[in-house]
């Protein structure tokens, strides 16, 4: 589902009841771990978590107006959704994640490349996130982040 809100706030406030508290739990879980330098805000519908364009100029490749996304989290029809940029970059974050998910949540893991479901709002591992969002500094993600697009450019 996609919610039109200028802030985090008004798109929690759209939610259905059964999805304000999961969410509102996800965002501070992830505020409260994250290392210093990322910044709030909202992005393509979702709650999204960057590196601004203060820290890193150039902004997102795709759209060099957005600041670098790095996490974001999202109500969609059917889930709740987690998308983590560093699963995706970093093999041996996805590795440690892959191993780390089966000790918190009893059900299947449903991710694609870069996104987590959670179908019920009782299964999201708020532990497991808060420590998978204080893994990466915005300085590693920015040197990882701009060695993948470089790669991506020479192709």
């Amino acid at each position: 589902m996609k919610y039109e809100a200028d802030s985090p706030e008004e798109y929690i406030s759209q939610l259905p009841e059964e999805r304000k508290e999961a969410m509102e739990k996800l965002r501070r879980t992830i505020k409260d771990k994250l290392p210093a330098g990322y910044q709030e805000t909202m992005s393509y519908g979702m709650l999204t978590y960057v590196v601004p364009h203060s820290l890193y100029p150039p902004g997102y490749h795709v759209n060099p107006q957005q600041p670098l996304p790095f996490i974001s989290i999202a109500s969609q029809k059917n889930f709740i959704a987690l998308y983590h940029l560093g699963l995706y970059m970093y093999p041996e974050l996805l590795e440690w994640f892959l191993g780390e998910y089966p000790k918190h949540v009893q059900t299947k893991l449903d991710m694609g490349k870069s996104c987590v479901r959670f179908k019920k709002v009782g299964s999201i591992p708020y532990d497991l996130i808060g420590e998978l969002s204080g893994k990466i500094t915005v300085e590693e993600y920015i040197s990882m982040y701009e060695t993948a697009t470089d790669k991506t450019k020479k192709k």
